[in-house]
């Protein structure tokens, strides 16, 4: 039989036997450097994001005890101002564009392919080149701090601060070009997650099917593909008024200051958002589990969170209450400010009535979405409070700001994320977390986190400002300073508990089954840590929980070839199986073309002229790494 005659191999010919072995070789990873590099499983991006982030996580927090130190007693001479301002906005930027955000993705990449029953991610080589940009922009950031010339204008760069006048330097420019790496790594990350939930689910999982964690990060990839763009158009214009001197910022030319805020909020909340809704799905997901039931009101959870995600959009000028816009204005955004509560008061009902109808085990896990519940609600509450013009006027710019900003963000993200780690670190890992060290990690975080940041409440009403590197004696903010940062300490030595158990329990942690939590969902129905090709045969799914309804036998869909990478294309809607899918191997481009990227942005800091010479590398990888290889595979 010639070749053009002859029928390629497919899993239902073999036994499951020869099926695993053709997959493991058909599926495996390229070793060594060049193979590191040119790695396209989304199940190895998805850990170097996750670690990658928790690394920015812990330079974050020494900036956050530094500031604590500084700020421990009036007058303090630890740091000057300079180094200070530079403190603050690195902070800030690294724990909202290198931490915050590329975590929550970063779960995604390696938990929805999984979740839905897939081989890979869609688009598996652009998430590669996702992973090297991210990197490339975080070492930006943090080796321009390490010389000196570290961003000094705020997290958020408020013009004319930011502009040419008042910052000359590089500084603000280097700010400028590391948010333009997140950009493109975030929108390439949302786009691979919303195409592998729409097309790649397992056969079977229609809408009502799909689990609420990949509802969660479905909503925040169309955030992030609607928000971006803002705050992409935003630090463009920025940097053409300081590079090439246009005027989109200076009044004195036709420009407008505070169209700077609103670009950057109108990202900036929905970004919020953007870490909040993952955190949603982890709670969403974990509860049921250790509660041995299914979470209540599974269609209410899943309509809050698009509400929440549709809403996130009419709040950002609540951060503008303060700079003079029409009361009619004011109005209307405290009134979308204050409804927004209603979709997330909605989800914390749900939970608690999953509580209250399950028989809760309390182990690290639920301890902290337990955490979360109680943290999440005090932040809600001051939420509303800031939503009110009155109310906010007075405490605009004060360390009141700063307490609801981190009760919503460590509450609200940082709790159900370290719960979810502990969570799924045998599905990472092969091992189980210690449960001891566990809570006593979590017991750490919690008082030390509430010890920290409740009293900044009382700082904001007592009039202190924030972004102020020292204060006067007779001002009556020593003690109450002094008693956050220690504080502070408490919080630190949580989260470096946390650290020491995640290296001990990956180095010698206890052997973990496949399922060792017994929870529901397709994750959680292959080995632990997951194979090359995560499933021999992908499960078709009959209920949203598969592994309870379907016992020790889940159904199965075969005829998937066994002599090149294959995805089975299912309907948006009903999960019907649509087509058979080559997905690519291995490509050492997307790192070259992130190369080729980084080098364009870096060099156009210092000459507008980059555009253009430093376009052609960028071209040349982007042609070799999409021409034609003649294969299937290689043509994704």
């Amino acid at each position: 039989m010639s070749e053009a005659q002859s029928v390629p191999p497919s899993d239902t010919e073999f036994e499951d036997g020869i099926v695993e072995e053709r997959l493991r070789r058909l599926w495996a990873r390229r070793r060594g450097f060049w193979g590191a590099l040119a790695a396209v499983d989304h199940k190895v991006i998805g850990r170097r994001y996750i670690a990658t982030a928790f690394v920015f996580l812990g330079l974050g927090g020494l900036l956050a005890l530094a500031m604590r130190l500084q700020l421990a007693a009036p007058e303090a001479r630890f740091i000057d101002a300079d180094r200070y301002n530079q403190i603050f906005t690195m902070h800030g930027t690294t724990m909202m564009f290198l931490f915050a955000v590329p975590v929550m993705e970063a779960m995604a990449v390696y938990l929805v392919p999984l979740m839905v029953g897939t081989r890979n991610i869609a688009f598996p080589r652009l998430n590669a080149f996702s992973y090297w940009t991210y990197v490339l922009g975080g070492i930006l950031l943090w080796v321009a701090f390490a010389l000196d010339v570290g961003p000094d204008v705020g997290w958020f760069a408020y013009v004319p601060l930011a502009g040419p006048e008042f910052s000359p330097g590089k500084r603000a420019d280097i700010w400028a070009q590391m948010i333009t790496f997140t950009e493109i790594a975030a929108l390439s990350v949302a786009v691979g997650i919303v195409v592998t939930v729409f097309k790649q689910r397992a056969p079977g999982m229609t809408l009502d099917r799909i689990p609420l964690f990949v509802w969660a990060m479905l909503v925040m990839a169309f955030l992030v593909i609607m928000a971006m763009p803002a705050i992409m158009l935003a630090s463009t214009t920025l940097i053409l008024d300081r590079l090439v001197e246009t005027q989109f910022y200076n009044p004195a030319e036709g420009g407008d200051s505070l169209l700077w805020q609103h670009l950057f909020w109108f990202f900036g909340h929905p970004e919020v958002y953007i870490i909040f809704l993952p955190a949603v799905g982890m709670v969403s997901t974990i509860l049921p589990t250790f509660c041995g039931r299914p979470v209540f009101g599974y269609l209410a959870l899943v309509m809050a969170m698009i509400a929440t995600g549709v809403l996130s959009f009419g709040l950002w000028v609540h951060h503008m209450f303060t700079v003079g816009l029409p009361r009619l204005g004011e109005s209307f955004f405290t009134a979308s400010s204050m409804s927004i509560a209603i979709p997330a008061g909605i989800q914390i009902f749900c939970w608690l009535a999953t509580l209250w109808d399950g028989r809760p085990r309390f182990q690290t896990p639920l301890l902290f979405i337990i955490g979360f519940i109680i943290t999440f609600v005090m932040g809600g509450l001051t939420g509303v409070m800031v939503a009110s013009v009155p109310l906010d006027t007075q405490v605009h710019d004060s360390y009141f700001v700063i307490a609801h900003f981190h009760y919503v963000l460590i509450g609200g993200a940082v709790f159900p994320l370290l719960g979810a780690i502990y969570y799924w670190f045998p599905k990472f890992t092969g091992r189980m977390m210690s449960e001891r060290a566990g809570k006593w990690a979590f017991g750490l975080i919690f008082v030390g986190f509430h010890m920290t940041f409740f009293p900044m409440h009382m700082l904001g009403l007592m009039g202190m400002p924030r972004r102020v590197y020292t204060y006067q004696p007779e001002m009556p903010w020593g003690n109450i300073n002094l008693f956050v940062s220690l504080s502070s300490l408490i919080l630190a030595s949580g989260f470096l508990l946390f650290f020491i158990d995640v290296v001990r329990s990956y180095r010698r942690g206890e052997e973990a089954g496949d399922n060792p939590w017994g929870a529901s969902t397709l994750e959680w129905a292959i080995a632990s840590p997951p194979p090359p090709y995560n499933f021999r045969r992908i499960p078709v799914v009959e209920s949203r929980e598969p592994l309870w309804d379907c016992g020790e036998t889940l159904p199965v869909a075969s005829g998937l070839r066994l002599d090149r990478r294959e995805l089975i294309v299912t309907s948006v809607v009903q999960g019907l199986p649509e087509a058979r899918e080559a997905s690519p191997q291995e490509c050492i481009w997307p790192f070259w073309a992130a190369l080729a990227t980084a080098f364009l942005l870096i060099w156009s800091i210092f000459s507008p002229w980059a555009v253009v010479w430093g376009s052609i590398p960028a071209a040349a990888a982007l042609i070799a790494w999409f021409w034609p290889k003649g294969t299937p595979e290689d043509e994704g």
